[in-house]
């Protein structure tokens, strides 16, 4: 099982619109998520826009192949793409890399 943390950075006049958002994920696309091997998957958000994710997967490009062929995932992107500070256009799914893991309590 892999362990992935991410950063993104929001836009800090859309904090609160993103914290809103996501008190209400769409069922079909928490079913999505979890049909693609999304497991434990949290998101953290500072008050500067810091966006720091975490997710559970047997393995991440695939998890994240098997989201970008739904459907549902391309309207939950189209939706969320003006809510992140990007100079490179692509959406936030498109631009998760993983933070390299340096220690883990087990």
């Amino acid at each position: 099982m892999q362990r992935i943390c991410f950063c993104l950075q929001v836009k800090r006049d859309r904090l609160e619109e993103y914290k809103e958002r996501h008190r209400s994920v769409w069922p079909e696309m928490r079913e999505a998520l979890r049909q693609a091997g999304w497991g434990n998957y949290t998101l953290f958000l500072r008050d500067d826009g810091l966006l720091i994710g975490y997710v559970e997967t047997p393995d991440f490009e695939r998890a994240l192949h098997e989201m970008a062929i739904t459907e549902v995932n391309r309207r939950w992107q189209a939706e969320m793409k003006d809510f992140f500070e990007s100079d490179s256009g692509l959406g936030a799914d498109e631009q998760m890399r993983p933070v390299g893991e340096v220690f883990h309590l087990d």
